[in-house]
């Protein structure tokens, strides 16, 4: 038998827990609290019929009864107006950003791997430079040639001039509709079991490790650090975000488990599409910096502070999106069924609160 002192004890907690609830509307509660919270009402619902029965503390039936009335609109009416609304898809994001962490971390990896590979082989050889620099980037044979071979080429290659508005405006829709193509790229061929999006990937990689190779090998390698992270450290995250999008997409073809390739899919569309749309503005802010920042007449240090800007800005965007995900509201669908269940036992019709 329960002491006076539990009974205490558990109605402050089913007070308190739906103080927590109707807070969050329901869905900011972990599972834990709001099994414990079903469990709390069914106890209390057979608490009230009794003291009804009895008749002896009319004051403890008023309040147990509104805590009962309380928490009956929570569990079995859904949760009142708001029991029919969805989250929208951007109100996901956060969520979708910390729970994807693990693609997010293998796009990165990839990213990565092919930086080291296009740089250590660009190094110890620069002709495999013509083999991964592609002339469709802009940079022809007679091009590159003169980079690698002369550090004067390099200087006049990473000269800070500035362009007119129109030009860069132009340059810049260039960019965002090119980067976006990539993006798109490696996002939607995850559909072939991911491993497109893997090649691209680690090409992605390879490309920017041997073109980064050939300004390495000067003794000052900050002006072209300058010249290239203000708009590299946006750009490859909007690019590995489409990639890890790419794999969401790749895992739940190639690798189902037990809900079946269809049921894998559609859970991740809806994360992959999120974390592809949050590219976006990441693709539009690097077609901004490298057509506005790098063709301009900035000096190193000032593009080196807007770098570091950059990279402060997004570590922030993380963690707050980080914070955020904690408070994401969770599928309570299992909430209804469990409603059911404890409906089913719950007391007869005298225990049932009065509203």
């Amino acid at each position: 038998m329960p002491t006076l002192q539990d009974l205490r004890n558990d109605l402050q907690t089913f007070a308190t827990l739906l103080e927590r609830c109707e807070r969050a509307r329901v869905h900011g509660l972990p599972f834990d609290d709001l099994r414990n919270l079903a469990r709390l009402y069914r106890v209390h619902a057979a608490r009230l019929a009794r003291l009804r029965e009895r008749q002896d503390d009319p004051e403890a039936i008023r309040h147990l009864n509104a805590l009962c009335v309380r928490a009956y609109s929570l569990l079995y009416a859904g949760g009142g107006a708001d029991a029919g609304a969805h989250p929208s898809l951007w109100a996901q994001l956060p969520h979708v950003l910390a729970r994807t962490w693990g693609a997010q971390a293998v796009a990165w990896m990839l990213l990565l791997v092919g930086l080291v590979v296009g740089g250590v082989l660009a190094w110890r050889d620069p002709e495999a430079i013509y083999a991964f620099v592609p002339a469709s980037m802009g940079y022809s044979g007679d091009r590159l040639d003169a980079l690698v071979a002369s550090p004067a080429a390099r200087a006049a290659f990473l000269a800070h001039g500035q362009r007119p508005a129109s030009w860069n405006a132009l340059f810049g829709s260039y960019l965002f509709t090119h980067n976006t193509r990539v993006g798109l790229l490696a996002f939607a061929t995850g559909m072939l079991a991911g491993v497109p999006t893997v090649l691209l990937q680690l090409y992605n990689g390879i490309l920017l490790g041997a073109f980064a190779a050939i300004f390495l090998h000067d003794p000052q390698p900050l002006p072209f650090l300058a010249w290239i992270l203000p708009h590299a450290i946006p750009e490859l995250t909007a690019i590995t975000l489409c990639a890890a999008a790419g794999l969401l997409l790749g895992e739940a073809v190639a690798a189902p488990g037990r809900r079946g390739r269809r049921a894998a899919l559609r859970d991740a569309i809806n994360p992959a599409l999120l974390l592809c749309g949050a590219a976006i503005p990441l693709l539009a802010v690097a077609a901004l910096v490298e057509s506005f920042v790098r063709e301009s007449a900035l000096d190193t240090r000032t593009r080196l502070l807007i770098a570091a800007l950059m990279a402060v800005g997004l570590l922030g965007a993380l963690l707050a999106v980080r914070r955020l995900a904690r408070r994401y509201p969770v599928d309570t669908g299992w909430l209804r069924e469990l409603s059911a269940l404890g409906r089913s036992g719950s007391p007869g019709s005298g225990s049932a609160p009065r509203p």
